[in-house]
């Protein structure tokens, strides 16, 4: 498993891998803005907390839903087109929130971002599988996921930023004309690799049998779970729980996601000295064990703004830090021509724990307060936990 075929041969250099990296901080830039923007859309369209989780649910559905098309779009022409097509969309579906006048608008515009954002890990997985270096895929995917977190603490800076001397609006219209800009460089740098030229849904049989990879794919929906509701509520728990400013929120989770961006290149370099799934699987579990203990701590205390960004560093070096490793074991449960599929069914996992966890998150809240919310993902993180020991287990 994991062997590489002729249809994925691409220019293995670390220069590739670099620009399939920036494509991947573009399109999170593009994404994540709504993460970054959820105490401006509560103040813009007077939401509830449980409403503000319903619209970054619609967002995961978008993006759910395409998954597997746009899997089979990757396997069956190449990365590269569809990463051009995917970026493109993301900028224009940037600014299409900016500009929704209602609620209702608002949640048919998250889906649509959603949508353009389905084509990042089925396109960008296949593109580092195909470019690293011999020996150096964990790196490689450490480093392609770092562009999830820069992308996304970027987005937290300009929005946030942009907001205190403009419109919030403002902040997604430069997003959105960045990215396009990063179309012209990507598509001057990168070669891509051949597809098998059909479009066709993956045939999930092959993977209905790997039982370390369905293992796998089920931690996923657990730590989905847990990602999602964190960092879709780090910016109001700052504000309403710390007592600090919506600004300072923004800081927080800029500053979690350069802490994933840090623990996804060191578990990526650990991950590639332990060798193959196995390797892969130990950090991913030692990590989302350290995301336990951090959960526990903010669900049983109330805590001033610097323990706060200990805390979320905590996490953005565990939980949040894991998924480069987790993309990592994936490709090498599987065979190469799969990745696109394997990578949806991966995805999708994690998006439908992100789906139902940001809602019940915030009725917690409302009901009972942080405390609660916090407990819920201790829960989720615990059963990743044991999932992870079984798929170790089995590579």
């Amino acid at each position: 498993m994991g062997t590489e075929s002729q249809s994925v041969r691409a220019s293995k250099s670390w220069q590739s891998v670099v620009t399939v990296a920036g494509w991947q901080t573009a399109a999170s830039f593009c994404y994540y803005t709504i993460f970054a923007a959820t105490g401006f859309l509560r103040e813009a369209f007077s939401l509830s907390e449980t409403l503000v989780g319903v619209f970054l649910t619609a967002a995961l559905l978008g993006y759910t839903l395409m998954l597997f098309p746009s899997g089979a779009a990757v396997d069956g022409f190449g990365e590269k087109h569809t990463m051009i097509v995917g970026l493109l969309a993301l900028a224009v579906a940037a600014v299409g929130v900016s500009l929704a006048p209602s609620y209702g608008l608002l949640l048919g515009a998250g889906g649509i971002l959603g949508v353009a954002y389905s084509t990042a890990m089925p396109a960008s997985n296949r593109a580092i599988v195909a470019s690293s270096p011999d020996g150096r895929q964990g790196l490689a995917m450490g480093l392609k996921q770092v562009g999830v977190t820069a992308g996304s603490g970027a987005a937290s800076l300009v929005i946030t930023g942009v907001a205190t001397v403009v419109a919030w609006q403002v902040g997604f219209w430069v997003v959105g004309a960045l990215a396009a800009g990063y179309v012209l460089v990507f598509v001057a740098l990168y070669d891509g690799s051949r597809g098998s030229g059909k479009f066709s849904l993956p045939n999930l049989s092959q993977l209905r049998t790997n039982r370390a990879y369905k293992r796998l794919v089920v931690a996923g929906l657990f730590v989905g779970a847990s990602i999602f509701s964190m960092l879709g509520y780090t910016v109001l728990y700052v504000q309403d729980a710390v007592g600090a400013s919506a600004a300072a929120g923004g800081i927080v989770l800029a500053v979690t996601q350069v802490a994933g961006s840090v623990g996804r290149i060191g578990a990526g370099n650990l991950a590639d000295r332990l060798g193959g799934a196995k390797g892969s699987a130990t950090v991913a579990l030692g990590q989302i064990l350290l995301a336990v203990v951090l959960f526990v701590v903010l669900a049983v205390g109330d805590w001033s703004l610097p323990v706060a960004i200990v805390l979320f560093v905590g996490l953005g070096l565990s939980i949040h830090g894991s998924t480069g490793v987790f993309y990592s074991c994936l490709s090498e449960l599987v065979d190469a021509d799969d990745i696109g599929g394997a990578t949806a069914g991966g995805q999708t996992a994690i998006n439908t724990g992100g789906l139902v966890a940001p809602p019940l998150f915030g009725l917690l809240v409302e009901t009972g307060g942080y405390g609660l919310g916090w407990g819920l993902l201790v829960g989720t993180t615990l059963v990743a936990t044991v999932l992870l020991v079984g798929v170790r287990r089995q590579t």
